[in-house]
C-alpha cells in the first residue's frame, strides 16, 4: 500500500519540536482535532438544507439536492492528512462522503470554467482551481473515521482538499459556483494566499507570485 493522500517528502515538526518526515514545511503533528473556525456554529435544519451547483454550468441551469438526496449519492472514503495554516497537521484521517468528481459528473461545468467558489453558511466562501476541485481525492465529507462529523467540525458537510491548506475546504458547505475567471474567497480577500499549497508554504497573499491570483 502507498502512503495516505497528502503525505509527501518533506519535513515538519511534532508537538515537541522534533523533526518529522512527510510533513509540509513549518507544520507540526497534532494529536486530536482542534476546533477552528470563524463565526458561530450554524444550526442544522434538514428540511431547509439544500446543496446547489450554479454559475457557469454546461446546461446553463442550477442543480439542487435536498439533504436526503445528497447523502444518498455514492459514498466513498479517502485516507488523507489535514494541514491547517495555523501550523498543525492531522495525519491519516479517514474521510467519508461524496467525491467532488461525482458532483462534476452530475452537474457538469461549462467548457470555459477555470475555478469554483465553494459557498458555506453565513456567506463564507473559498475559491479553488477547477483542477484542485476535480482531484480524485477531493471529497464532500460527511464522516471522519467512520463517524458523522460533529457540528463544530462541519456537520452536515465539509469539503476536504487534502493537498491544500484546510481553509480551502470550508465547513458547513451549501453549494458550488462554477466560474470562468478566478475570484478571491473570504480568507483570500483578507490576506491569505490565493492557492494555499502547504508543500510550497503558500500561507499569505504577500507570498504570491504573478499569476497566482487576482489583484487584492
Amino acid at each position: 500500500m502507498g502512503q495516505p493522500v497528502g503525505r509527501e517528502s518533506g519535513e515538519g515538526h511534532d508537538s515537541a519540536g522534533v523533526t518529522q518526515p512527510g510533513l509540509p514545511p513549518g507544520q507540526r503533528v497534532q494529536r486530536g482535532w482542534p476546533v477552528t473556525h470563524y463565526g458561530p456554529v450554524p444550526k442544522f435544519r434538514p428540511e431547509r438544507w439544500e446543496f446547489r451547483v450554479f454559475g457557469a454550468t454546461a446546461d446553463g441551469g442550477k442543480h439542487c439536492w435536498t439533504h436526503e438526496e445528497f447523502t444518498a449519492l455514492p459514498y466513498t472514503t479517502v485516507v488523507a492528512d489535514l494541514h491547517c495554516v495555523t501550523k498543525f497537521s492531522m495525519l491519516g484521517a479517514e474521510w467519508g462522503g461524496i467525491p467532488a468528481r461525482t458532483i462534476l459528473g452530475l452537474a457538469p461545468p461549462a467548457d470555459d470554467v477555470t475555478h469554483v467558489m465553494v459557498w458555506a453558511e453565513y456567506g463564507y466562501s473559498s475559491n479553488v482551481r477547477l483542477s484542485d476541485f476535480a482531484s480524485e481525492h477531493t471529497l464532500f465529507a460527511t464522516h471522519k473515521d467512520g463517524e458523522l462529523l460533529t457540528a463544530e467540525h462541519g456537520f452536515p458537510l465539509r469539503l476536504i482538499v487534502p493537498h491544500l491548506y484546510a481553509w480551502k475546504g470550508p465547513k458547513w458547505v451549501r453549494g458550488v459556483e462554477y466560474m470562468t475567471a478566478d475570484r478571491r474567497g473570504f480568507w483570500e480577500e483578507r490576506g491569505y494566499h490565493n492557492i494555499g499549497d502547504p508543500w510550497q508554504e503558500q500561507r499569505y497573499s504577500y507570498q504570491e507570485e504573478p499569476g497566482d491570483g487576482p489583484d487584492l
